[in-house]
């Protein structure tokens, strides 16, 4: 099997612990090798680290939600197929994610989870969002939540929906 790779831009605008980029990368890395494609995918993407109000003003902007929430998705292209040119050297450019370590903290807690899991959780959940997974209908659900639970377990990281 061939490992996907990844790379991140690790932004910080937050006093919180964040977790390092070469983690960010691994757990990257292991949502793409998780998609059903023939050969490796790669992907290049920005977590942006964040206090409550930044979260809570781009979830109000974006979302039409006025509070923080624990990850929010940009994907670079409204199809994954636009992501990159088909001959390019450069992974493609998969988005922006911007997480709320501090509304991860606090679910974490709230769900009995250690905030190391829930956090991986956030990302792998961001990055299928950037790659046009969603969970609109109880079908798209599964799909994303059977992806999800397969990476989570890969990273050595329980079921995030027990």
């Amino acid at each position: 099997m061939q490992t996907s790779a990844a790379v991140v831009d690790r932004q910080r605008a937050t006093t919180r612990r964040c977790p390092s980029v070469a983690t960010l990368e691994r757990w990257v890395a292991a949502t793409l090798d998780a998609i059903p494609t023939e050969g490796a995918r790669r992907g290049e993407v920005t977590v942006r680290y964040v206090e409550p109000e930044e979260s809570r003003r781009l979830n109000a902007q974006f979302r039409q939600r006025d509070k923080p929430t624990n990850v929010l998705s940009f994907p670079a292209a409204p199809e994954v197929a636009d992501l990159a040119p088909a001959h390019s050297e450069a992974p493609p450019y998969l988005g922006d994610l911007v997480i709320c370590t501090a509304v991860v903290e606090e679910e974490a807690a709230a769900q009995g989870k250690s905030g190391r899991a829930h956090h991986a959780h956030m990302v792998v959940h961001g990055i299928l969002h950037l790659l046009g997974y969603d969970h609109l209908t109880e079908a798209q659900a599964d799909q994303m939540e059977a992806i999800e639970i397969r990476v989570m377990r890969i990273l050595g990281y329980s079921d995030p929906y027990d």
